[in-house]
């Protein structure tokens, strides 16, 4: 009896360490490197769990590599009939499960990624990629957190760009993102990089690849979030393509001040409308806005609401989208614009389930990679790491290689999730601190952010 009791004691005592380890991987560690100030909150604060907040994080890197890989497959299959590529029909539901076709540029050959348009997955024990749709965001966050600041330089994002991405091909850069990239090279710092003088890709889709975190970086606060990503989206885009990197960061941003407990489709409308609050009246842009949201509310197929962009856009060049009479290359199929227009159908559509919207947005047609890590990222973060394994009933790989794409990171490019969360946790204490005259509470875990009326509005571009 006596040593019954004795190996109950110790399984309860093994059990106890156990509960105690895992709730302290659990917890939200603090910046060694910054001074946290003290802080009376005010009763208007809006209060928000670092704790929740970074599996939060977890779930955007995690959401958005699974969405970024998936819209690989099918990125550039499909752009439409017009100029010197061919690329038949657009893809519809019924092709998800079947073989992949080939893109612009895969030389009559599917995507090696899968034989057939589905989801692409890294289990535990495998390592995710870095890509385009994600490597400058990695960037951007190693740069604010080792520079101890909270709004990047002009000279800070030139040194970071040198140092961080390869001078020669395979890159990773194309477009805006290469053209900016060459002239920094040549001693042409930040904004200057997008000048449509000496950038005749400023309208490319380069920025919405890049700055969608500062979003993220700013919860609750997308003022804040904004002047973040100012210099950022600017350092390769202008006019309707850095309005439209702008509306990403908003939405980003106010995902930490929804209302949760609305159904989340009903979460991403009011998030959206938010955010369009952003586009210039006029702007094409906010034209396809206003089309696409008119198309989903008359409950049109999203096939065919996708299709009429098409004809919309590339074929009838109406709203001032004036792209396909430039003749570039491919008909502009990194355009901001097509590319944003195809993205609201995901969002739209996919109706805040993450499985539906990288499924459209895969289908979607264009740069279909980038549409799906936007969105991906988005309701990852919203749904965090456990929301995500409990959608595709998997577990997934932690890892993640920056040196697939970029170079001269530690531990040879090799980082995982969670150290890339609590750096993102690290980066938003100083914002709120030295941005927003907030504070953070060491004891129950929680960041106060002085709350501020929205007030979006839309601005004119430099």
């Amino acid at each position: 009896m006596k040593n019954n009791c004795i190996l109950l004691l110790i399984f309860f005592s093994i059990l106890s360490c156990k509960n105690t380890e895992i709730g302290e991987q659990s917890k939200a560690a603090f910046d060694p490197e910054l001074i946290y100030k003290d802080y009376i909150p005010k009763s208007s604060d809006i209060i928000i769990s670092r704790d929740e907040y970074l599996k939060n994080l977890y779930g955007f890197w995690l959401g958005e590599c699974i969405a970024n890989w998936t819209g690989l497959v099918t990125e550039m299959d499909k752009i439409g009939n017009i100029g010197e590529i061919q690329t038949g029909k657009f893809y519809t539901r019924d092709d998800w499960g079947n073989p992949d076709q080939p893109s612009i540029w895969g030389e009559g050959k599917p995507s090696d990624l899968s034989e057939s348009i589905d989801f692409v997955i890294r289990y535990e024990g495998e390592v995710w990629g870095a890509d385009d749709d994600t490597d400058i965001e990695y960037i951007y966050q190693f740069l604010l957190y080792i520079n101890k600041t909270s709004i990047l330089t002009s000279e800070q994002i030139r040194d970071g760009w040198l140092k961080h991405i390869k001078v020669e091909e395979e890159n990773y850069l194309w477009v805006s993102n290469q053209k900016a990239f060459d002239l920094m090279r040549e001693g042409i710092l930040p904004p200057e990089t997008s000048n449509p003088a000496i950038n005749p890709h400023f309208e490319m889709i380069d920025a919405q690849l890049t700055t969608e975190i500062f979003g993220l970086f700013s919860p609750a606060r997308p003022d804040i979030a904004l002047k973040m990503a100012n210099l950022p989206i600017r350092t390769t885009a202008r006019q309707d393509a850095a309005w439209i990197s702008e509306f990403y960061v908003i939405m980003y941003s106010l995902a930490s001040r929804v209302d949760k407990t609305l159904p989340m489709d009903q979460q991403i409308s009011w998030m959206a409308n938010e955010a369009r609050k952003r586009l210039p009246e006029g702007s094409y842009a906010a034209k396809m806005y206003d089309f696409v949201i008119s198309k989903y509310e008359s409950e049109l197929p999203w096939e065919q609401t996708r299709d009429s962009i098409y004809v919309r856009y590339q074929v009838n060049e109406e709203d001032g989208y004036y792209i396909t009479s430039k003749n570039l290359y491919c008909n502009g199929c990194f355009a901001a614009g097509i590319n944003f227009a195809s993205s609201l159908v995901s969002l739209f559509y996919g109706e805040a389930d993450i499985k539906e919207t990288i499924k459209i947005g895969t289908l979607a047609g264009w740069d279909s990679d980038n549409p799906t890590a936007t969105w991906g990222g988005l309701l990852g973060f919203m749904i965090g790491k456990e929301g995500i394994e409990q959608a595709f009933d998997t577990k997934f790989a932690n890892r993640f290689n920056i040196h697939r794409t970029r170079q001269n990171f530690p531990n040879n490019g090799i980082d995982t999730f969670e150290r890339m969360a609590e750096k993102g946790l690290f980066i938003i204490d100083r914002v709120i601190q030295e941005e927003m005259g907030g504070g953070i509470d060491r004891i129950n875990n929680v960041w106060y952010i002085p709350y501020k009326t929205l007030n979006i509005k839309p601005v004119q571009d430099i």
